[in-house]
Parts: C-alpha cells; structure tokens; sequence
C-alpha cells in the first residue's frame, strides 16, 4: 500500500548482500515495492535445457570455481516460472548467481520489464516440496549459498549434487519481449561449518490475560526491505509493542535470527507473506523454519491446501491488503478458510476504506445467516523509512503473551485496531445484567435495553461513529484534548452487531459529514477501528 502518489521504482541494480547497510539508502516506497518488486507465483512453468559443469565421468575439481552463462528470451505471456536446471557436482562449497535483463522503453500505461529470482536444490521443485533454498523477487541481482551462510532471503546448507533449479518470475514483459543473462559461478572446496539457526521463544514474560499490541506484518532485508532485523525490533520496542510477526516475502530465511532480538518485553512470532500471482496472504505463527509456497494462482485451486498447511501447524491465514491497487496484489482468492482479513495497512488510504466497507457487508451477511464472522485486522506492512513501524497495529485480547495465546485472540476477533500506542479505547455493551466485550456475544431479551459504551483518548477533535448491520447510528465528536466518553442506547431486535470506528478530522480540521450526499468527503482517516460486539435476543 502507497502513502502517497510518488512511489519509485526499486532498483534492480542495487545487489544487497549481507552485509548490506539500510542507512545508505532511504529504500523504495513500499507500494512501489508491491507493484515492482512483486515476488511471483505460477500457474504455468517452462523448463530449460540443464547447465553442466562436469561430465559424469569427470571428477569435480577440489578447490578453485567455475562459471557458466546462459542467455534467452522470453515473449509476453511467458510462464510464470522459468526453471533454469543446473547440474551440480560433488565437492561444491558454494553455489553463487546473478542475474540481469533488459528494459526497452515502453508506452505510458504498458507494462515495462520485470522479472523475479530465487533457487531451488536438488530435492526438486513439486509445489510444497522440500527443495525451496530461496528467494528474493526482483530486490536483488545476486545471491549466494553455502553450508554456513547465504544471502538475505536465502537458506544456508550444503550445497549438494544433483539437478538444482534457478528461477526466473517474468511477472511484467514488454511488448518487445524479456532478453535474460544468468551467470551460475560454483566454488569448490570443503563445505565449512553449518549455520545454527536461533529461533525466538514462543512466550514473553507478559502481564497475564491483557490487551496486547503488535504488529503483524513487517519486512525486513531478508526480503524487500530495507530494515535489518535489528533495526525492526528496535522499530517494535519503540512503537510500544508487545509483539510482532516477521513477515518477509515468500522466505522463511529470516526466522533463525530473531531469538536474540526478542525478549520479555517483546514477543516475536514468525509468519510469511506468501505473495501469488492474484493477491498476497499472511501465514501468522508458522513453526521456525516452515515455508509456505506461492506458486499458484486463484484459478489452480492450491490456496486451500496451503491455507490447511497453515491451520495444521495452529497459524493464522489473513488476506493482505486485498484492495491494493497494484499488480498481483487485489485478493481474488475469496475468504473461505480466511481467519482474519488485513483492512487496515499503513497509513489510510482509499483502498482500506474499501477495504472496511467490504469486510462490513460481510459481516453483515455472516450474523444474518449465522456463519462464522471474520475479524479484521490491521498492520503497517513496513518495509523502510519512513514507513511507521506499529501504524497501525493490533490491540488483543489475551491469556498470555505467548504465540498460542496472541493468535487465539486474533482468531477469535477479541482485537481492535490502533494508528499508535497514543489511542486508547475501551468499548462494551451491557444489557439485562449481562455485559460483552469487543468480539464477544451478547444475548438479552429482544427488545431489552442495551447500552453501548466507547471510551476513547487520543484523538483530538476525532469523530466516534457507532456502525451496526443498518449501517451508521449514532456519532459523536471527540473534544480537543482528543478523550472522551460516547454512551448509546439500542436493542438486539434493531442492531445484530455494533462496532466502533474512530476517525480524525478530514485535513480542513472539520469532523466529516457522515451520512449525506454531495462533494463533502465523508470521514477523515482512521485512527481507531473495532472489531464487533454480536447482539442476540434470548432463544435465537
């Protein structure tokens, strides 16, 4: 998502390595990322003659290395992978590539060339199989493997023999077709020591059952990022977290390196966004280690198996951004087997508003007929500065601060959505003795008096709007110390639900007109969003 209309494009030249330093570059826009630097998947793939390094009757050298290049051409509407096979030997202590194509000036409004890479070794590369060693969409021109380290959003590991596969994502190509170059150097001699991965532990100290904030998208380098790892934990600590997911594009390559950046204060859950060719999609609370695939598209019908992957492990399965208006980015999946839906991403745009109403009507839809509701959820999907770590984020209810725990909550819609630890909101409903909290149900006589209750500081000047199935019934405005207290009355016979909504002045400083009609915009942005209180009347 964009916060504004000058998004650049990422720089295909700029190889980060690992040492790479995120403070020599400010980074792309993180939309520019999202409509650029897509990390692709496929629904249909070509496959290569293989490169060889030595004949079979060959012995492999013991030390030294040896290159191999391979040009070609891919035409508009090539695969969406291109698996270049690479015959390995025994002995490899490194495999290293890089890569570049080329970019023919093209009309306005006609896609330019872009073009992804990553690798798979000799384990194969079946969907969901076990030969994934990395990848790094188009944020990188280079990448290197060996048994104790690897470039960003790749796996370190022996480099063993057998078929391994470097893979090209042609997700954008020009009219004039894809011109290619991919350079395969390997360098032989004896593997090293192995990389030890530091998982971060599944709890942190906690305060027992509380409202716990975190952030549940982040990037970092080991993706498309410009953050280092340390830098986002930092990040999380001072936007007054208590938890964040990792969530680097199509890679598990980051989770061995967080235990020593998370703490008591901070728990860190690992997770990926898993970014297909027809929208992106959040695995929460993935086991350390587990990679989720994203070759597909809508049409090959293997998101659900994937989205059962992620539920067989206790994670969470969340749509992203599903308005974006980018390239591959729109959510054509559908929310069946959804836990939550990503409304709220970065700073407000049109496209979460979109993105609120169509969750709204959804859930409208699930209380009329009774089907299972799906929270929203809300993260920053931060990749650099001065993209906002922890704006917004999330505001769980929970029995720990423990991955079980925060993902339970997340699940269960006891959650409500904040721009920054500045906002406070506390929101019940209370009727014939009964109360109910955010996410919770609450059964009362049908035409028995209930009083909801939103309790609101830090938003100064800021519109209370309470939405329920027939849409918005009640508003009020917030003073100019941004704290106050907004009570109103319904019925479970008038309102199946009602949720609260926050929102800013609009930028002339007025409150927004709501409910009307003619040029007036109607809200400003969202600083707070609730997930729904359910009102049932007795014997429904």
């Amino acid at each position: 998502m964009c916060e504004n209309d000058n998004c650049r494009r990422p720089d295909p030249e700029a190889d980060l390595d690992p040492a790479f330093d995120p403070a020599d570059d400010p980074g792309p826009d993180r939309r520019a990322l999202l409509r650029t630097g897509l990390l692709a998947g496929a629904a249909t793939a070509l496959t290569l003659a293989p490169i060889s390094f030595a004949a079979a009757d060959t012995p492999a050298p013991v030390s030294g290395t040896d290159s191999r290049t391979i040009t070609g051409h891919l035409d508009t509407g090539a695969a969406d992978f291109v698996y270049l096979p690479v015959e390995v030997p025994d002995g490899v202590r490194q495999l290293a590539v890089s890569y570049s194509y080329d970019k023919p000036a093209v009309p306005a409004g006609v896609p330019g060339n872009s073009c992804d890479v990553g690798v798979f070794d000799q384990r194969g590369t079946e969907l969901g199989g076990e030969g994934f060693r990395g990848w790094s969409g188009g944020f990188r021109t280079s990448f290197a493997i060996s048994n104790g380290e690897a470039t960003p959003g790749y796996l370190p590991g022996p480099v063993e023999a057998g078929t391994w596969h470097v893979v090209l994502g042609p997700y954008q190509v020009a009219p004039q077709g894809l011109d290619y170059q991919v350079q395969v150097t390997l360098t032989y001699g004896e593997p090293g020591a192995a990389f030890t991965p530091n998982y971060p532990p599944d709890r942190a100290k906690g305060r027992g059952r509380a409202w716990y904030r975190g952030d549940c998208h982040l990037h970092t380098v080991y993706s498309d990022g410009h953050r280092l790892p340390t830098e986002v934990a930092a990040g999380a600590r001072a936007a007054g977290l208590d938890f964040m997911v990792s969530t680097d594009h199509n890679t598990s390559a980051s989770h061995g390196i967080w235990g020593p950046l998370a703490g008591p204060d901070l728990l860190i859950i690992t997770g990926e966004e898993v970014t297909t060719r027809n929208g992106h999609w959040l695995a929460l609370g993935l086991p350390p280690g587990r990679w989720i695939d994203w070759r597909y598209r809508a049409r090959d019908n293997a998101y659900p198996r994937f989205a059962r992957e992620v539920h067989r492990v206790g994670g969470l399965v969340v749509p992203a951004h599903p308005y974006c208006p980018y390239i591959a980015c729109q959510w054509k999946f559908g929310y069946q087997g959804a836990d939550a839906v990503e409304v709220w991403n970065g700073p407000w745009t049109y496209d979460d508003e979109s993105a609120v109403d169509s969750w709204d009507s959804q859930l409208a839809e699930a209380v009329r007929t009774g089907r299972p509701w799906l929270p929203a959820m809300g993260n920053s999907d931060a990749h650099s500065v001065p993209q906002v770590i922890g704006s917004p984020h999330n505001v769980v209810l929970a029995d720990d601060l423990s991955r079980d725990q925060i993902l339970a909550g997340l699940r269960a819609g006891r959650s409500w959505l904040a721009e920054s630890a500045a906002v406070q909101l506390d929101f019940t409903a209370t009727g014939h003795g009964r109360q109910a909290g955010i996410g919770e149900r609450l059964t009362v006589p049908l035409d028995a008096p209930v009083d909801v209750k939103v309790t609101v500081a830090g938003v100064p000047n800021g519109t209370v709007r309470l939405v329920t199935d027939e849409g918005q019934l009640h508003q009020e405005s917030l003073p100019a110390s941004g704290a106050g207290t907004v009570l109103w009355r319904t019925t479970a016979s008038l309102a199946g639900y009602v949720r609260a909504e926050v929102r800013h002045p609009l930028a002339d400083g007025t409150p927004g007109q709501g409910n009307t009609m003619g040029a007036a915009l109607p809200w400003g942005p969202m600083a707070a969003l609730t997930n729904p209180i359910l009102l049932s009347a007795d014997g429904s």
